[in-house]
């Protein structure tokens, strides 16, 4: 047994230490196990975490439920991502309230270079279930995953239409992984494994799929991905919130338009009025709008410009890495360059101005 998940995972069950607090927290130290063997007096000297959460955080004794927990994990072959982990999705370390550790079960890559989430009502008309089926279908050559809830109606037709076209796609589910919610679903689900997508969830197992875990859920649905697509809701309807949380996030939104007597479309129509979605007709407009449309690029005239520019420490150490893949995430960035936040924000602003870097949706950055 992992020592490092042991606490990990201990991290997330201490009374009075929320996502927020725990990041705060392995920012400080540097990882869980640290904060754990660290001194009361050092904790409450944190900002955010006080006396009383210090105190937490050294009465923890509850290693029996995470004991259980692992061995969970292991018997059916779950990836446990912790925030500090490589293969936890960067996109959602730049929401404030992302998930200590995710549970993962699944192969599809969480930190592709285009992730889109498609929402909608589970009470879908046929206008909505061509629609979806639709989009994706034309999407299938373009390298994209589909991230949606597993729940009836719009989500289920994205995830079903993602394994029909061969498209990876993740479900993102309000309970533990040791059941399906809706049941309905459980052979989808297998379906989505099989052909390389995958399940994802911040609950333990034996969590029961409660109303007040789906605005969590919805918010990894907004965070994980470069864009939300709304395609059918009402304007009181659960894909609001995940509308709303994606533009909190500074992720793209669209919609799709409806009759304006149509109450399934009520809300894409109000997020469309009021500049809140992008409106969307079909999947050119999507690849237009995220810049993600094929071009023959040309890598020579970069070339011939790095000849002349000359570039800072700093400057240099992000092309390196850009060079590395076609896009990096500016987390990435941030990490592996080893430079703070501030020199690698100066450095892509100066490279951008050179006409070296260029910036895309999700706060991804390629060489131009």
């Amino acid at each position: 047994m992992s020592s490092h998940l042991l606490y990990q995972i201990a991290l997330t069950l201490v009374p009075n230490i929320g996502d927020v607090q725990a990041k705060i927290l392995v920012q400080h130290f540097g990882d869980a196990p640290s904060v754990f063997k660290s001194k009361k007096t050092e904790l409450e000297k944190i900002e955010g975490i006080g006396s009383v959460r210090a105190r937490s955080i050294k009465s923890f004794a509850d290693f029996k439920t995470i004991e259980k927990e692992i061995a969970f994990i292991e018997k059916y072959k779950i990836k446990p991502l912790f925030l500090t982990d490589d293969a936890y999705p960067k996109r959602l370390l730049n929401c404030y309230d992302s998930p200590t550790i995710l549970f993962y079960k699944g192969e599809a890559d969480l930190n592709a270079s285009k992730v889109i989430s498609i929402v909608g009502t589970r009470s879908h008309t046929e206008y909505g279930k061509s629609f979806t089926e639709k989009l994706i279908k034309d999407l299938a050559n373009e390298n994209i995953i589909i991230v949606s809830g597993l729940a009836f109606g719009i989500d289920s037709i994205a995830h079903k239409s993602s394994v029909k076209n061969n498209i990876p796609t993740v479900g993102v589910v309000g309970h533990g992984l040791d059941k399906i919610y809706p049941s309905e679903n459980v052979v989808l689900a297998k379906d989505m494994i099989k052909h390389g997508g995958g399940l994802l969830s911040e609950f333990f197992s034996g969590t029961k799929p409660d109303k007040h875990n789906f605005p969590l859920r919805n918010r990894i649905v907004a965070g994980i991905s470069d864009a939300t697509i709304v395609v059918e809701t009402n304007s009181k309807g659960g894909s609001m919130i995940t509308a709303k949380l994606a533009d909190a996030y500074n992720r793209d939104v669209f919609a799709v338009p409806g009759r304006v007597n149509d109450k399934s479309s009520s809300g894409c129509n109000h997020l469309i009025k009021y500049n809140k979605a992008i409106l969307l007709t079909d999947a050119d407009e999507l690849l237009e709008v995220m810049g993600w449309k094929e071009q023959v690029k040309n890598k020579k005239p970069l070339q011939q410009r790095e000849l002349f520019i000359e570039m800072t420490t700093e400057e240099k150490q992000v092309v390196n890495l850009l060079q590395e893949k076609e896009f990096v995430h500016i987390d990435e960035i941030n990490i592996r360059s080893g430079l703070t936040s501030s020199s690698v924000a100066a450095a892509i602003l100066n490279l951008e101005l050179q006409g070296v870097v260029q910036s895309l949706p999700g706060k991804l950055y390629k060489l131009s």
